[in-house]
């Protein structure tokens, strides 16, 4: 039997094999990344929700430990924004009420945080390459603007009620009471403030994140 010169081509068989080894890593890959930012089934339990997304619970301590806000006050106000989805956006806007014309805002990710004011936090922390739809740079996000709203506004960093309020509005707006002009508002800050009181009862059970008392409304 003659041998295969020196630098012959292997067989095509084996080059059909490592294309489609290529191609299941490439998608193995790819529904990793697609899974990451699936939102989690335990909206409604704290403990439930860090078990299923650990790498949630530390980036949720993490900040608490830099700016000094409750993971239970920082989820909640997650909750309201987004339900916990990576790339959410607000509805549209529409002429004559029927035709699409654009976002509303320029919120995106699990924040809902506007393009200002996402550039003013990459400015403040050097977190040039922060992400609205990475969940550790957000729950980092909500932490630093509580932080902000604490100084310009006087909240406490536990009242989630008024957060809220602060975090809809601005520090600008909170100081000059313009969420009194939306009475609807006022319900859903209580819905967070709840929800915060609700996630700090459960975090006493779970061994994350580190519980704290929650002021209600």
């Amino acid at each position: 039997m003659s041998e295969a010169p020196r630098g012959a081509a292997p067989p095509a068989s084996l080059g059909l094999r490592a294309g489609a080894l290529a191609t299941v890593l490439a998608s193995a890959v790819l529904f990793a990344l697609a899974c990451a930012h699936l939102p989690p089934r335990q909206l409604d339990d704290l403990c439930g929700l860090f078990a299923e997304k650990p790498e949630w619970a530390d980036a949720a301590e993490r900040a608490h430990e830099r700016w000094g806000v409750a993971p239970a006050v920082s989820m909640a106000i997650l909750h309201q924004e987004s339900r916990f989805r990576a790339k959410a956006r607000p509805g549209w806007r529409k002429a004559l009420g029927v035709i699409p014309i654009g976002p509303a805002s320029s919120a995106y990710g699990y924040g809902q945080v506007q393009d200002a004011a996402w550039r003013d936090y990459r400015d403040h922390t050097g977190n040039r390459h922060a992400q609205r739809d990475d969940f550790a740079d957000v729950i980092d996000f909500v932490g630093f603007y509580a932080a902000l709203l604490a100084r310009a506004a006087g909240i406490a960093k536990d009242d989630a009620f008024h957060l809220y309020l602060g975090y809809h509005e601005g520090p600008t707006g909170y100081q000059r009471r313009s969420f009194d002009q939306k009475p609807w508002l006022f319900g859903v800050a209580l819905k967070v403030s709840e929800r915060a009181a609700a996630y700090q009862q459960q975090a006493i059970a779970c061994p994350f994140p580190r519980p704290e008392v929650v002021a209600s409304d």
